[in-house]
This record gives structure tokens, sequence and C-alpha cells, in this order.
């Protein structure tokens, strides 16, 4: 029986060969990727008004990606601090950064509105915290949660247990709210699906917030400027999966906005999305070195990387490929459980994976780690995270984070 193969983003001798150069664990992006992948979604989206994608800074952020991304017209979605002075080094001004957070304390809304952030709400009572804490700015974008309206997913939930977003009716009071209040200009969001590979199910969640808009509209008199549909579209993980065909998914979105938009009082109206997986998940990969094997109740393979190198397996139960590099298309000796060294039995990047046979040394090489990767990384156990490199467009690598030393983990203790 054979292994399925699977695609790497980046040449297996590449990868041989800087493992051969540097310790393990690391993660290595391939930057001509990104740019392509960047370009081809927003030409997918080139009839629509205003179009913008905003990177989700949390799925990979290293101001070394946020660049290239920010250099093929992406704008910076936020939600945190760090992540606003992060993009804020890259040379993001004025509306070149989305600032979706939650529970948010007074001095993070404050960096937003210094840094001309569009502040996209959470919660109604957020509206008088925001004016009394801060002073409105005079765009405001609020974010909608359907509750049960809407399915969610496996990765985001259900709505009605979700933490996020205003309800209908308090989306409705708050727009009103914000309105009385002086604010001039107005957007809407809605982050409902995530992972997701269905054309069908992308679109039916931007057509619901053409929709919204048009509603909030006709009960407040307010004229929503702005949608931003979110992200969610996800990364064929699997072999077997089909990626998500960003011209036919445009052109669907496209059709929807036509029939909602068009001739309507919003007729103009932006869309914006906020993608972060899709945009590095497929151009990013561990690499990990075999260093153990065990045999009792099941076979297991260790490797030097654990879940805090990459936790969506062991936090998920998520799939991510493996390549034995130099062994690709070799057949399957059995299946195995891959695994890292926490003292926690959920530290597992594949369960009873069917593996071709793995001598002591060999690297394998995780695929679709680019985003939600090393950007999830901690230092339970003591473990320290990884660095990363970035295959430049012209072939060399480049490191654009080094890796932590003990040194770094000690440094804030005060003994």
């Amino acid at each position: 029986m054979s292994t399925t193969s699977k695609t790497l983003p980046i040449p297996e001798a590449t990868l041989l060969k800087l493992a051969a150069e540097t310790p393990t664990p690391f993660h290595v992006y391939d930057e001509a990727g990104i740019r392509r992948n960047a370009q081809a979604l927003i030409k997918a989206f080139s009839w629509a008004p205003g179009f913008r994608e905003y990177f989700a800074v949390k799925a990979t952020p290293n101001p070394h990606i946020l660049k290239i991304l920010f250099e093929e017209g992406c704008g910076m979605d936020c939600s945190s601090l760090a992540e606003l002075i992060l993009s804020e080094r890259i040379g993001a001004g004025p509306e070149d950064i989305m600032f979706t957070s939650n529970n948010t304390p007074a001095h993070e809304y404050q960096k937003a509105k210094d840094l001309g952030a569009i502040i996209n709400l959470d919660d109604l009572t957020h509206i008088e915290y925001l004016r009394d804490e801060v002073g409105l700015p005079e765009l405001i974008s609020c974010r909608y949660n359907p509750g049960p309206l809407s399915e969610g997913s496996a990765i985001i939930g259900k709505p009605t247990e979700a933490k996020f977003g205003f309800s209908r009716e308090q989306l409705i009071e708050g727009y009103a709210k914000l309105k009385e209040n002086g604010v001039q200009r107005f957007g809407l969001h809605a982050m409902i699906v995530s992972n997701e590979l269905s054309e069908d199910a992308l679109v039916a969640n931007a057509r619901m917030l053409f929709e919204l808009a048009i509603e909030i509209h006709k009960k407040t008199s307010v004229a929503v400027e702005m949608v931003n549909l979110g992200g969610g579209i996800g990364v064929a993980y699997k072999p077997e999966d089909t990626p998500v065909d960003l011209e036919s998914f445009g052109s669907k979105v496209k059709g929807a906005y036509e029939e909602v938009i068009v001739g309507s009082a919003l007729d103009g109206l932006k869309v914006m999305m906020e993608n972060g997986r899709c945009m590095t998940g497929p151009f990013g990969v561990l690499v990990t070195k075999a260093i153990h094997t065990k045999h009792t109740y099941r076979d297991y393979l260790g490797v030097d990387a654990s879940m805090a190198n990459l936790m969506r397996p062991g936090m998920y139960g998520s799939y991510h490929h493996i390549t034995v590099l130099g062994k690709s298309g070799e057949p399957s000796v059995g299946k195995f459980d891959v695994v890292g060294s926490l003292c926690e039995n959920n530290d597992k990047f594949a369960v009873q994976r069917d593996l071709p046979k793995v001598e002591m040394g060999d690297y394998l090489a995780i695929h679709d780690a680019g985003a939600h990767g090393h950007s999830m990384g901690f230092n339970y156990n003591g473990k320290l995270r990884s660095p990363e490199y970035l295959l430049k467009e012209d072939g060399t690598l480049q490191m654009i984070r080094r890796g932590e030393t003990l040194d770094d983990l000690f440094a804030t203790l005060e003994f």
C-alpha cells in the first residue's frame, strides 16, 4: 500500500538542505506562493467597489510576512495591541487596519483610534465605553452574530454559544445610537464560517450580510458603506480536499451583490474580507526530525517538534498532511501516531497515519502550517518556540525570526 501524496509548496531538496544546516524544528514560508495567492484573491473581487483583503494578522504575525501582503495591497486585520503595533511598523496607516477585538481594554481602543484603524465593535455596551474612554471616531463598524440563524463551524462553534458580536436586535439599536452620537460612516462585519471549502456556504454568508445592510438602512436610515464578509475561506488540508476556486467564488458573490445591492439605496457598497488561513496556510511548512519510535498498544513515531510548534491537531483534531522528506511515494509500512514530547496525550500531529519506513534522523514536513502554526505557540514544559524562515522569490532563504533560547524563557523571572 502506498502512502497518499500531497504537493509541498517548497521543494523537498530545499527543505532537506535547510534541515541539514539548521536545528529542527522550524517553520519556513514560500514568498512567491503567498504573493500569487494574494493577487488571485484580489483579482477575483476586482469587480467589487473598493474591495480590500485585510489579512488576519493573528494567523502569521511576522512583520516580514505582513509586509509581503501589504505590498500586494492587503490591509491588516488586528485583534490586539501587539498586532496593531506590528501593522504600524510595516507602514500601515489610516484605514489600512481593521481592529476587530472583543472584551477590549481602553488603551487598545486608543491605539487603534490613534492609527486611524477601522474600529469594529463587538458589543452594544462598547459604544458608550469607547465614547467615554476614548471618543468615537468618524467611522465605526459593528460585528454581527446571527445566533440561531446560523449553524457556525467546528472551529468557531455555534453562534448562540459564541462570545462574539451583536444580536440582530442589538445591531439595529447600536447603529441608531452611533448615529445619535455623531458617527458619520458605518461598516458591517460578521465572521461565522471558518476553514470553509464550500463556495455556497461562503456565498450564503455574503448574501446574508448584503441583505442585513439593506435592513439596517431601512430601519435606521444608516447607510452602511462597507461590508466585511469576514474570512473563512478554507485550506485543502487533506489530499482529497478540493480548494476553493477563488475566481468562481468571487463571481458567485458578484451575483449576490447584483441581486441585493445594485439598484438599491446602498448601490456602491464596498466589499472587504479578512482572510488569514487561506492567505498563508498552504505556503508554510513545519520541518521536524524523527528521534524515537515506540511500540506498545500502538506504534508511535516521536519527533522533535511538539504541539507548542503546531497546536491545531492537538486542539481541534485537525488533519495536517505529513511527508517524510526523500521518501515521497514509498509504500506504507504501517499506521503510526506521530507525537511530540509534551506531558499531554493530545500532543500528536497525526493519529494512525500511514507512513513509509522512517529511520531515526529522517526529516518530516508537516504541510499547511503557514497559518495558526507558529502564532499559536507556547512555552508549556519549557518548550522553546522555533525559528521561522522565508524562501524568497529569488530562491534565497532568510531567517525572519530566530528561535527562542533558555535565556529568553527565563528573562522575565525575578529570582
